[in-house]
């Protein structure tokens, strides 16, 4: 609790720093004249969301076009069709924020009691008026999704995700009528990610060897269990998800938990779902132990399926059927986009737009990204993109 109120002190006094912030000298721009991103950072021990922009082509630079900074680090994000941002506390985290950038409106907190905690992720209805969040029941450690209602996040129900340690969701492509479900209902899909933990000790994993992963289907209306698979391997969280370009199969990045070191660092970060089954796909065995068994973001473009390698330096690609393809070097690479077909990442220093091609265009990291390390996700953000971003 001490730390809970210590938290909402903070916040208190960035409020009235006035932490949220736009671009100095902004002017009014054309849609679609930049692109536009939301994500997350640190830069020297304070952490940040905000909208990054950039004009397409090699050379031109990413930039800060506005930015919030928020108590703790910050994880998944989302944009809703009004262009508001939400964004998520890194798991176990206590507090979730909607942020308006174009706008002059204070944030929208929402602090949990104690009693839950967010799990760094939440999605929003096609309308924008419901979100969904994955959280943890900090007596039982069972994690739930949780829909709230988008203007005043304000819980409207909640259903078990049958596991524990639930990370990312998506709603479903296909749909439980399209599996002989019988409805017409929309899905979720969710990944548990396994990894025992306990309240008092954050994020630190333990009993490792009861890991228990698994991806799980979802009548959104009810929170009925629609369908649950597994890996064979117990120690492979599931993690992050991303449809293929045509909505039938899921990509899933892998974190692999083994306690031999050797084992780790040969696992697959990759999983693909095509509705029925759950099947690992592997890097070759060279450039698998530099991969260490750990995926970050996840992506899918028309060229095949990204997942983004910071122990690496780089990004993991496959095509869609799931032969490899190649490790595309970028320091600390981590969050991960599609725009247009094209695959934007985030690393150290510089970005990449249309990563998996032969040539990929480089965006220096402008000014007010020095010394900045990107968290995991970014989104896109083109509903913002009413205003342009400072000089470089």
């Amino acid at each position: 609790m001490t730390d809970l109120l210590h938290r909402r002190h903070v916040l208190a006094l960035l409020g009235g720093l006035g932490a949220c912030v736009l671009a100095p000298g902004a002017v009014f721009a054309k849609p679609g004249d930049r692109v536009h991103l939301a994500a997350a950072w640190e830069r020297q021990g304070s952490f940040h969301i905000g909208v990054l922009s950039t004009q397409e082509g090699a050379g031109q630079a990413l930039q800060v076009h506005a930015s919030l900074e928020v108590p703790t680090r910050a994880h998944g994000l989302c944009v809703l069709p009004d262009g508001s941002v939400l964004a998520t506390a890194r798991r176990p985290g206590d507090w979730l924020v909607r942020w308006q950038p174009d706008k002059d409106s204070e944030p929208q907190w929402l602090w949990q009691d104690g009693e839950r905690s967010f799990n760094g992720h939440v999605l929003a209805s096609a309308d924008g008026q419901r979100l969904y969040t994955t959280e943890t029941d900090a007596e039982t450690g069972a994690s739930l999704i949780v829909a709230r209602d988008a203007h005043t996040l304000v819980k409207t129900a909640e259903w078990p995700t049958h596991g524990i340690d639930a990370h990312e969701l998506l709603w479903d492509t296909q749909g439980g009528k399209s599996k002989g479900q019988g409805s017409a209902a929309p899905t979720l899909i969710v990944a548990n990610g396994g990894v025992p933990t306990a309240p008092e000790t954050g994020r630190v994993k333990r009993d490792l060897g009861t890991m228990d992963s698994s991806l799980v289907r979802l009548d959104a209306r009810t929170g009925r269990l629609l369908g649950q698979w597994r890996l064979q391997d117990p120690r492979l969280s599931l993690r992050h998800l991303a449809w293929s370009p045509d909505g039938t199969t899921l990509g899933i990045a892998l974190q692999a938990e083994h306690d031999d070191a050797a084992a780790k660092d040969a696992a697959p970060v990759l999983a693909l779902f095509d509705g029925t089954a759950l099947r690992v796909v592997a890097a070759p065995q060279a450039i698998a132990q530099g991969i260490h068994g750990y995926g970050g973001s996840m992506a899918a473009t028309p060229a095949g399926w990204a997942v983004s390698c910071p122990r690496a330096h780089g990004i993991a690609t496959f095509s869609l059927q799931g032969e490899w393809q190649g490790l595309v070097p970028l320091p600390e690479a981590c969050p991960l986009a599609v725009q247009g077909g094209a695959l934007w990442a985030a690393g150290l220093g510089a970005s990449l737009q249309s990563a998996q091609a032969a040539a990929p265009l480089r965006h220096p990291h402008g000014r007010g990204l020095q010394d900045v390390r990107l968290d995991n996700h970014w989104v896109l953000a083109q509903k913002i993109g009413m205003k342009s971003a400072p000089s470089a």
